[in-house]
């Protein structure tokens, strides 16, 4: 468990954070990062380290075909940055941020049919595939 220390306007106390709190405000602010998913495992792909420089995170993700590896990271590193230390008034000291794969679009979706074709057309292209099988 991790504390910290918070006087509001002067007031005598001490406001407690559970590590499953600050872990769940990492997991908010990744699946508000578009581009990335998280890693399906236990973790979801995050450790903690609470240190008295700050807390240091380590990300791993599956980053989506198309998008910037750097600039992912950069965003990753930015909204986590952000959002725990508006939350929880903590401090994060470094977050490290590990792609681990790459989801690469199904060769069905790119089969598919355009939004933008007539029924007729589509039609006429199925019936073309039937005559060829």
């Amino acid at each position: 468990m991790a504390s910290i220390k918070y006087n509001p306007n002067g007031q005598k106390g001490k406001i407690t954070y559970n590590s499953d709190i600050v872990s769940g405000i990492v997991v908010l602010s990744l699946q508000e990062t578009e581009g990335i998913e998280l890693v399906p495992s236990k973790s979801k792909g995050i450790k903690l380290c609470f240190e008295k420089e700050g807390i240091f995170v380590d990300i791993s993700v599956i980053a989506h075909y198309g998008y910037k590896v750097p600039e992912l990271a950069y965003r990753i590193q930015q909204n986590i940055k952000q959002m725990v230390e508006s939350m929880t008034k903590y401090k994060i000291a470094k977050v490290d941020v590990h792609v681990q794969s790459v989801i690469f679009p199904d060769a069905q979706q790119s089969e598919a049919p355009a939004e933008h074709e007539t029924p007729a057309e589509r039609e006429a292209a199925a019936e073309d595939t039937v005559k060829n099988n």
